[in-house]
């Protein structure tokens, strides 16, 4: 619902003045003076504001550093509203450094109250094993919320933030969040469609993930050393800090992909305090037995969890044993509610 301080903008959208041609042009005429010193922005006393975006391809590479601010697609369908870039993990940037993965993001979101439904985030530059990391989305706010959208790439296409509190290697946080507060987000992604290869939705960010289509992309021509197992990818890379309850919880989704029988894992953890678990999920067969790789962390200190699995992928008797199959009661605890901290999330 509009409120009577709400701004409204149009992107391609025929009969409205002013009519921008492009998204980065009303995000920029948008008046807000960014905080220096403080981030996130504070969301107080800011009218929101929503920019409604004409079917279209907009090959352009944004970031919203304003509060409150909503991407509406106004088309039949998501698909038809494209936000695109290609930038990838291993470009030589000029100074001789590579790109690296924090700087690839198509969109990213530095701001709280950041809301978007009806169309698709998506980084075109190719499988992980030809071009490294390459983001369609990096989410770095509190509150954000999705509905109806597609989020398209390969390697690492959702990033929610947090970064984790130290690199493994040095330069490997290059980017907008390196030398960042470690600031807790939540996030919901709702009704969804999100692809990818290898660790394709990943971050320390508490999110919940609610009837969305996780979707196993296939890296066609990947080599393979001979005779090693053929795995394909990760879904999820969960880098949940120790002090959180919560990580990412997959609610009612349906793991999907063109991969081969037993080829992707449910999840494996980023960092040693990973918290991922999924509850009534149709699991195709493309999942794995075992559902869950270690990463050469410590068992006692990451969980990832099921509840109710169905499908051809869902094995419970062959899972991993440092995984575990949630009761009832453990199960019901999930909700929107208690996960996201009384945050009721919408449009």
């Amino acid at each position: 619902m509009s409120t009577a301080n709400e701004l409204h903008l149009y992107v391609n959208i025929p009969g409205h003045t002013p009519n921008y041609p492009g998204i980065a042009a009303a995000l920029e005429s948008i008046p807000y003076e960014t905080p220096e010193k403080e981030f996130p922005a504070p969301a107080v006393d800011i009218p929101p504001v929503t920019i409604h975006i004409g079917k279209g391809v907009y090959r352009e590479k944004l970031t919203v550093s304003r509060p409150n601010v909503t991407f509406l697609g106004e088309a039949s369908d998501r698909g038809d509203v494209v936000i695109v870039y290609g930038d990838y993990a291993q470009e030589i940037m000029p100074d001789g450094l590579k790109r690296g993965t924090f700087r690839t993001a198509t969109v990213r979101i530095d701001a709280q109250d950041f809301k978007a439904a009806h169309l698709t985030f998506q980084n075109d530059s190719g499988f992980g094993y030809q071009v490294g990391q390459a983001l369609a989305l990096y989410t770095d706010g509190d509150r954000c919320y999705f509905e109806d959208c597609a989020l398209l790439g390969g390697q690492d296409t959702l990033f929610t933030a947090p970064l984790p509190e130290k690199e493994f290697e040095k330069g490997g946080f290059r980017g907008p969040g390196e030398f960042r507060p470690r600031t807790m987000t939540r996030q919901m992604f709702r009704n969804c469609l999100i692809q990818g290869d290898v660790d394709f939705i990943f971050g320390s960010a508490i999110v919940y993930f609610e009837n969305c289509e996780i979707y196993s992309r296939l890296q066609e021509g990947k080599p393979f050393p001979e005779g090693s197992e053929k795995i394909y990818g990760y879904v999820a890379a969960p880098s949940t800090p120790e002090s959180e309850k919560y990580g990412y919880v997959f609610k009612d989704c349906r793991l999907t992909g063109n991969c081969p029988p037993h080829s992707i894992y449910l999840g494996r953890p980023w960092r040693e305090y990973a918290k991922t678990v999924f509850i009534n999920c149709e699991l195709g067969e493309h999942i794995h037995p075992e559902g869950w790789k270690d990463w050469n962390k410590p068992h006692d200190h990451f969980h990832f969890a099921e509840y109710h699995s169905y499908g051809p992928g869902a094995n419970p008797d062959a899972r991993a044993d440092f995984s575990h199959q949630m009761s009832e009661d453990e199960a019901a605890e999930y909700t929107t509610e208690n996960v996201l901290k009384g945050w009721k999330p919408g449009l």
